[in-house]
């Protein structure tokens, strides 16, 4: 029986890190695609020289050459500029769209088959990039963002609570940006919910982080933004759909009337396997927390908007 599949398109810091992230999960061979030649190739054989010390012994392979990408089973974009300090999210849609463009095309031709995650910023934006241009059914399109966001939302309640980062579940909804919603009802400790353990102030501080934490780093990189975390939840993402584990996350998917959002990509709790998004799970949302969850869809639809308008221009 082959081996499974995984092409990551974009091979800077998340994209390189994730292909290291997935191969020591030991569940795929690994293709790494990246315009500037020679970049692929130099940290594909890095990485296998790390193989024997990290126990993974799977394919990995660097390339600028877009067909080695056929018939993947998961492609990851993560190709385009990343945001510079004082830079808005918004501020790479003209950028990256043409980026996750080119990609998208060189996906719907060599890999129909596949589950696409798309990692590229404005994410929720250049989901849509990549949706209407492969042309795929809206379950095999899916954005890292909520898994990035609820493992920042984890992180600073265990360091606020001094607990075991894995005790900590963390739910974070809506576009992945300044608008995300960070949930505290449905985030616990131990299966308690923090909002019986933290008082308000403390929680709002946290959310706010939260919400913040791309932004701090870029502050700290003046010329980069982050990549471990985004790269760790990247392979978890593929690892679902690899193993057909189900796992519930929050990912950026395409609503038709859940939440009471139609025709957009906005993170969401889901249910990750083999087909991509399997099933979308609606929570029962407070008054306050469904306001907050349709501003942060407001942002992301003026932003798609933009896109539209930008196509249009050209």
């Amino acid at each position: 029986m082959p081996r499974r599949k995984v092409s990551i398109i974009g091979a800077g810091n998340v994209g390189a890190t994730a292909a290291y992230y997935v191969a020591e999960k030991v569940i795929a061979d690994i293709v790494m695609v990246d315009v500037i030649e020679g970049m692929t190739q130099a940290k594909a054989l890095d990485f296998l020289h790390a193989g024997p010390m990290r126990r993974y012994d799977v394919s990995i392979r660097g390339t600028s050459d877009f067909s080695e990408i056929l018939d993947s089973d998961v492609v990851v974009i993560t190709a385009g500029l990343p945001r510079k300090p004082g830079m808005d999210r918004m501020d790479l849609l003209k950028v990256n769209a043409d980026i996750v463009k080119s990609a998208a095309q060189n996906i719907a031709k060599y890999s129909p088959n596949s589950t696409v995650i798309v990692v590229s910023n404005p994410l929720d934006i250049m989901c849509h990039v990549a949706f209407r241009t492969t042309g795929f059914a809206v379950q095999r399109v899916v954005g890292m963002a909520g898994i990035l966001d609820s493992t920042r939302f984890r992180y600073f309640v265990a360091q606020e609570l001094g607990c075991a980062l894995t005790d900590v579940h963390a739910m974070v909804l809506g576009g992945h940006g300044d608008q995300m919603v960070p949930l505290p009802r449905f985030t616990t400790v131990a299966g308690i919910p923090i909002t019986q353990m933290l008082d308000k102030s403390a929680i709002d501080r946290m959310v706010d982080r939260t919400r913040k934490g791309g932004a701090e780093i870029v502050a700290y990189l003046k010329t980069g933004s982050a990549y471990y975390a985004p790269a760790a939840s990247v392979a978890e993402m593929v690892e679902a759909i690899i193993t057909d584990r189900k796992t519930l996350a929050p990912c950026a998917c395409y609503l038709r009337g859940e939440y009471e959002i139609e025709n957009l990509f906005i993170g969401v709790p889901a249910l990750l396997g083999k087909n991509g998004i399997e099933r979308i799970v609606e929570l029962d949302l407070e008054r306050e927390e469904m306001n907050l969850l349709k501003e942060s869809a407001n942002a992301v639809r003026k932003g798609v908007d933009d896109l539209n308008t930008f196509f249009s221009l050209r």
